[in-house]
C-alpha cells in the first residue's frame, strides 16, 4: 500500500486519501469569454507524465485538508509533500 505524507498528520495509508488529479491547475479568469476549445482544454487536457509528477490529494479520513505531492509515476516514490499555496519542489514548474 502507498504511504502518503500529509503535511499536517504525517505518514498514513493511501486508503485514508482521495486523489484529486494534477496539481496547480488554475481556473481561467473571465471564463465566460473562452472559446469552446479553450474551455475544453482547461477541463480535460492534463499531462500524462512519466516520472516526477505534481498531484493534489485530500486527507479524506483525517484532517480533510487538500495538499500536493510530488510522486514518480513509474516507481510510485513520493519525494515531496507540501501545502496548497506553497511552491512545488525545486525544478518542478507548472508549465504545460
Amino acid at each position: 500500500m502507498l504511504q502518503i505524507p500529509c503535511p499536517w498528520c504525517g505518514i498514513r495509508d493511501e486508503s485514508e486519501f482521495s486523489y484529486g488529479g494534477e496539481a496547480h491547475i488554475t481556473r481561467p479568469l473571465n471564463s465566460e469569454n473562452l472559446t469552446d476549445e479553450e474551455w475544453a482544454d482547461y477541463l480535460f487536457m492534463r499531462k500524462n507524465t512519466r516520472g516526477a509528477f505534481l498531484e493534489q490529494w485530500q486527507h479524506a479520513q483525517g484532517c480533510r485538508r487538500w495538499f500536493n505531492i510530488q510522486r514518480d509515476t513509474v516507481s510510485y516514490k513520493i519525494s515531496a509533500s507540501y501545502k496548497v499555496g506553497e511552491q512545488p519542489p525545486q525544478g518542478m514548474g507548472n508549465e504545460k
